[in-house]
């Protein structure tokens, strides 16, 4: 509490009571796990890439790892990814059995910049994994050449973007792979889970017997699997969810728009052009201390968090044996994970809500 106003939260997670009523519904029916409801949700996600398969998976880490895996890595293979990101995109390369090459990003969006990305293309590269980091799409109309002149495959970390799109393509739609998260503080979710889009038949079909224990009909493996299915629970959650994404993705957008037309004293978020930034957060570039920066929001009731304030290649699992970071020059990479905080965009906000957090934030800059 702020003398009588409650605090705003960074993030606010939906469950309501036709999540609630979903969930009970399928409990009753006695299906519960990969079952109608899943069938349901992957037909219905797949309207939102533009008919894609859809393998729902039981998180968004599974899914990244799950659509490497059915790229078959060996040992010594590359995938070039992104250092400013959450660990689990660099993580999913390694669980695959291939090596990550972190790539800088563009400071003006926090994505991976093609230049970059092409100056890491060696001959051991196999993949290109760009996040849409924030529910901005990643440059993908600049990437994707890349990766046809060289013969890479690329999985789309869409995690935070659902329904993001860059010059009418969504996310999702434009590699290999795309890989969404329904974690509970995405823009939609299904308490867990995460969900595979790709436009390839047999590659969809490999996906659906790697989640499921390498077999489509039961005792009848035909692979080395894992367990990573998506629950019916979930999945009816998940698609009460996805009915309301596109009115809360206008909300997040017209509560951004606000922000950026009256937030002073911070670099407010750049949006490329041709893209339809879905705002899974909100992040602003703070110069000078931050740490200071964010305990004077708290103390106003203004929540905030650092996504992500070490960069994956500072990570312990990702230094040299000797402790050491390794071979990888990201300056931008570095500058913004020292410089970015995220401030609340979510769509119940209140109007006297935003009002705060600018009035805050204006004066903590000032």
């Amino acid at each position: 509490m702020t003398g009588s106003q409650p605090a705003i939260p960074a993030a606010r997670p939906v469950i309501g009571e036709e999540e609630i009523d979903a969930a009970v519904r399928v409990l009753r029916s006695g299906m519960v796990v990969q079952g109608p409801e899943v069938a349901a949700f992957e037909r219905e996600f797949g309207e939102l890439v533009e008919g894609r398969h859809c393998v729902a998976v039981n998180s968004g880490t599974s899914a990244l790892q799950l659509s490497l895996l059915a790229l078959d890595l060996k040992p010594g293979d590359e995938v070039i990814v992104p250092s400013f990101s959450f660990a689990a995109t660099a993580n999913a390369v390694r669980l695959a059995g291939a090596t990550p090459v972190f790539a800088d990003i563009d400071p003006a969006t926090f994505n991976l910049d093609p230049d970059a990305v092409a100056a890491a293309v060696t001959p051991r590269t196999v993949a290109i994994m760009p996040v849409h980091l924030y529910g901005q799409p990643a440059a993908m109309d600049r990437i994707m050449p890349i990766a046809e002149a060289h013969g890479l495959a690329v999985i789309e970390d869409a995690a935070q973007a659902h329904a993001a799109a860059l010059n009418g393509t969504p996310v999702g739609a434009f590699g290999l792979a795309g890989c969404f998260s329904f974690y509970p503080t995405k823009n939609m979710h299904s308490l867990e889970g995460g969900m595979i889009t790709t436009a390839d038949a047999e590659y969809a079909r490999k996906l659906r017997l790697l989640r499921n224990q390498g077999m489509e009909q039961r005792y009848q493996n035909e692979i080395v699997g894992a367990n990573m299915r998506l629950t019916d629970v979930a999945a009816a959650i998940g698609r009460v969810q996805l009915g309301k994404l596109l009115g809360w993705t206008r909300k997040r957008q017209e509560n951004a728009a606000f922000l950026n037309a009256n937030l002073s004293g911070v670099a407010v978020p750049t949006v490329a052009e041709g893209v339809e930034h879905v705002y899974h957060q909100y992040t602003v570039r703070v110069s000078g201390d931050r740490d200071a920066f964010q305990a004077a929001l708290a103390e106003r009731g203004i929540g905030n968090a650092v996504y992500y304030p070490t960069p994956i290649h500072r990570l312990r699992p990702y230094l040299t044996e000797d402790g050491n970071v390794g071979p990888w020059k990201l300056p931008e990479t570095d500058r913004a994970a020292a410089e970015v905080v995220s401030l609340p965009v979510m769509p119940s906000l209140t109007q006297e809500e935003l009002e705060r957090i600018v009035a805050a934030v204006n004066e903590v800059a000032a």
